[in-house]
């Protein structure tokens, strides 16, 4: 179940299914990817905030309760629900935060991680306890091999450890650990923030970093030179010096 909201500048995603700690079912991540591709081509909303309902838990993961193992020949195509998120979460070009209200556990870690900022309260705890119960964090390997050092990923994988917030942003998937009280104050002036900058900056920026990733150092920097000069191009970066010349605020067409 997912509440989609909008509140311009911002989308809100809530998985919505507390008594059940925010499972991530075929249905539900089906109605993220479509609720992310929704934002993305909304001209009102600058950024995507994905959360989960309640004050316990973000997700804890798959939705264990259908026919997972009953079926798994017969539901092998509707697994690409969760690599069919991922994909088009990288494809957004709009900064997503999680806001990460309790813990996130398994595919919910992934979910997570998948976003661009991660803001996390101080009680949750995030690990990959599939490995319990006979399963292995398959697709999100592809997201957290990216940000989490191999040695920890893998061992946090074999064994189910669960770690706090402190080690979680101690491996760089958590970008900042807040109180309770103060998680919806720090998710609202990032959010803030972000929607005062260039949107066509914050795209062409975002898309950059990612795509460099798995390059080569030098075609890397072949890439972000090229990158530099289209960003240059803009009519955001024209207005951007103009404004820091003239000591003013820009004004953003996004363009």
């Amino acid at each position: 179940m997912l509440r989609y909201e909008v509140h311009a500048p911002r989308a809100t995603l809530t998985i919505d299914d507390p008594e059940r700690r925010n499972p991530l079912s075929t249905t539900t991540m089906g109605e993220l990817r479509d609720a992310v591709e929704q934002a993305a081509s909304d001209s009102s909303v600058r950024v995507i905030v994905i959360t989960g309902a309640g004050n316990r838990v973000f997700s804890a993961g798959g939705d264990l309760a259908g026919d997972f193992i009953e079926t798994p020949i017969a539901l092998h195509s509707a697994r690409s629900a969760l690599a069919s998120l991922f994909r088009a979460m990288r494809a957004a070009g709009k900064p997503i935060v999680a806001r990460v209200n309790g813990h996130a556990l398994a595919g919910g870690f992934g979910l997570a991680a998948a976003c661009d900022l991660v803001i996390a309260v101080e009680q949750a705890r995030f690990g990959l306890p599939e490995i319990n119960v006979g399963l292995w964090p398959m697709m999100i390997t592809a997201v957290l091999q990216r940000c989490v050092p191999h040695k920890v990923l893998l061992e946090l994988m074999m064994t189910g450890r669960l770690i706090d917030t402190a080690e979680a942003r101690s491996l760089g998937v958590v970008s900042r650990v807040v109180t309770a009280d103060d998680l919806d104050a720090i998710v609202d002036e990032t959010v803030a923030a972000l929607a005062t900058r260039s949107p066509i900056v914050l795209r062409m920026g975002r898309d950059a970093f990612y795509a460099v990733e798995d390059l080569s150092f030098d075609a890397a920097l072949d890439l972000l030179q090229s990158g530099l000069t289209a960003v240059a191009m803009t009519n955001d970066a024209a207005e951007g010096v103009a404004a820091f010349l003239e000591k003013r605020d820009p004004n953003w067409t996004g363009t």
